[in-house]
């Protein structure tokens, strides 16, 4: 691959060694220039397998959250230049092998960002075991943050994620949350600041070994997901200005202009 298009998957890890193999099996060979494990304190061997399997493996001192994960990820890939970075769970929950097509869409700057999208009938989502309530909720919460921010996505809570170098180094997503809102939070930066947003569709994969988080986190994420984009809007008309909200560049210019 051309070094100037280098392509880095990244995988936020926790306890995922009955999976990562499978998810590292699927994905064609040649597809990426480097594959980076962050390992947020699993309690399995996680990080032993991953580097048997040739992955390069960072490890967390503390558990830093499902957030926090993300931005280690993304901070990684950057140091190593990289001008595509797909983000895949290592859980097996999505289809892996599905990594060329996005990173060809980003190559040719049809997307800024590519998501998976797991839902394209409700028949399909439940097949594939995604809970009732889980269902219901991204549904809601997709049809909810594609009006107000003006997009077209099949849904908005995939763990399937492709960006262009652009977008990280524009969205201050340093300043997320390091919970599982990060995403939500991603999005709505994306959308705020300009960048084509679009999806391709990937089976739905629910198993017992699939990470996933229980009723009382999903009402906490999606509670914390709208108020993201009350947070949006509040910027948006000047009420209340936010930080996650302001590029990178403009931020650390206004940082020098203070010094």
């Amino acid at each position: 691959m051309s070094e100037s298009l280098k392509t880095v998957v990244v995988m936020p890890a926790y306890n995922a060694e009955t999976t990562l193999e499978k998810t590292i099996a699927d994905i064609p060979p040649g597809t990426a220039d480097e594959i980076i494990l962050v390992d947020d304190c699993s309690r399995d061997n996680t990080v032993a397998l991953a580097a048997k399997l040739g992955l390069t493996v960072i490890r967390h001192q503390t558990n830093l959250g499902y957030g926090g994960n993300q931005k280690t990820c993304y901070a990684e890939a950057l140091k190593r230049d990289a001008a595509i970075v797909i983000m895949v769970h290592p859980d097996y929950q999505y289809d892996s092998s599905l990594i060329p097509v996005m990173t060809e869409l980003l190559r040719k700057k049809h997307c800024d960002v590519i998501l998976g999208n797991r839902i394209r009938t409700r028949r399909e989502a439940l097949a594939g075991g995604m809970p009732v309530y889980k269902y219901i909720a991204n549904r809601l919460l997709t049809v909810v943050e594609n009006v107000w921010l003006g997009q077209n996505l099949g849904e908005f809570h995939s763990g399937l994620r492709g960006y262009r170098r652009e977008v990280l180094d524009t969205i201050p997503w340093e300043k997320n949350s390091d919970d599982f809102v990060f995403d939500s939070q991603f999005l709505v930066q994306a959308a705020h600041f300009g960048f084509q947003l679009g999806d391709i569709p990937v089976p739905v994969r629910y198993m017992k070994e699939a990470s996933s988080i229980n009723f009382r986190r999903s009402v906490e994420y999606g509670t914390r997901t709208l108020w993201t984009l009350v947070a949006y809007s509040l910027h948006r008309w000047n009420i209340r200005k936010n930080p996650m909200f302001v590029k990178k560049q403009q931020q650390t210019a206004e940082a020098s202009h203070e010094v």
